[in-house]
């Protein structure tokens, strides 16, 4: 008798979870908006409530335009004044963001970023001044992999246009990730160092940032710049003669902090990951199963039309695979690459994967 169904047991089926990684690089020419040529920052969209530009692999205009990153600046209130450029613009990126990345403390205060990962608001890590890079979805996938993201900055220099005045190259990481990183209402996030060591010149603690994984957002210090910082830098300094990042946090607006940031990177590489969780559904058949087929052509002038002799075995070929609901619904269909025959004498196990 022909048969068409059969019940898949527990021990038949199992839950698999796989992760897939691809290398993403983003060049300097990209993010300060140069490699287009004569026409500057054609791929750079930037706002009217200037609160935070957009990065693009293309000219944003362009229907085949990628959206890359986001960067904004922001400050904590303990830094902050009433003469400061867009100072309430300011405070609100830097407290939303820190809502949502950082959580509160036990007394129902926002947590300031603290480099050093110790949660130690007011302390020496604590970070009042930084910038933030917001990555898309579409290259971060489910998550930045651990101790795979590598920025390259220009720390040093004026920016003239193309930065052609920048100075002081150095490559920060999330170098210890891959065995120490921390929990936060966001997810994981780990610590972002100027060296592999994760040490300065000095042998003191070099943490500049922090990275958080599965948001895609890296939260970097502005006391990494030193000397001139803008464009140009006699421009950003104060009554004092003070230049430099520290009168540009002050002086200047988020999309002119923005654009100077941008010009100071050289290069972004990391690696997303993407989970890929599968059900493989072991089908097995036996020998007494399977062997006819319901089709009605298989059956003509009340014989089997795939016997020669009457001695001879009945056997089917399988080409299809149907998983049901508990209700016989079809809810699956995998199709075999060839048919396969299938008689008395075999015995089969098809194994379907269903990728979700």
């Amino acid at each position: 008798m022909a048969k068409s169904f059969k019940q898949l047991l527990g021990d038949d089926i199992r839950n698999t979870r796989t992760m897939l990684h691809e290398a993403i690089p983003i060049t300097g020419t990209i993010a300060s908006g140069t490699y287009t040529g004569a026409t500057l920052d054609e791929n750079v969209k930037k706002f009217s409530h200037g609160m935070f530009e957009s990065v693009y692999d293309y000219p944003f205009l362009s229907s085949s335009a990628n959206h890359i990153f986001d960067i904004t600046y922001g400050c904590s209130t303990s830094v902050s004044s009433s003469g400061n450029t867009q100072n309430a613009k300011k405070l609100n990126i830097y407290n939303q963001m820190a809502q949502i990345l950082m959580g509160y403390d036990t007394g129902s205060q926002i947590r300031k970023f603290d480099s050093d990962g110790t949660l130690n608001d007011g302390g020496a890590g604590q970070m009042d001044h930084c910038f933030f890079l917001n990555f898309s979805r579409l290259l971060t996938k489910d998550e930045i992999k651990k101790n795979s993201f590598r920025l390259q900055l220009f720390t040093s220099g004026g920016v003239s246009g193309n930065g052609s005045t920048r100075g002081v190259l150095q490559t920060l990481g999330d170098y210890r990730a891959g065995t120490e990183y921390r929990i936060s209402p966001a997810g994981d996030y780990g610590l972002i160092f100027t060296s592999s060591a994760g040490t300065d010149t000095q042998g003191n603690d070099a943490s500049v940032g922090l990275l958080f994984y599965q948001a895609g957002i890296a939260v970097l210090t502005s006391s990494i710049f030193q000397k001139d910082f803008g464009t140009p830098a006699a421009v950003l300094s104060d009554s004092a003669g003070v230049k430099g990042v520290v009168a540009a946090a002050t002086g200047s607006t988020i999309e002119a902090l923005a654009d100077s940031f941008r010009h100071t990177i050289h290069d972004v590489d990391f690696n997303n990951t993407i989970e890929l969780n599968s059900t493989i559904y072991f089908c097995r058949i036996g020998h007494n199963e399977f062997n006819y087929s319901s089709n009605p052509t298989y059956i003509s002038g009340s014989r089997l039309v795939v016997k020669n002799q009457s001695s001879d075995l009945p056997h089917s070929y399988i080409t299809t695979v149907g998983l049901y609901s508990p209700d016989n619904e079809l809810m699956a269909v995998a199709k075999l690459s060839e048919p396969i025959k299938k008689d008395p004498n075999t015995e089969l196990t098809l194994r379907v994967r269903l990728d979700y």
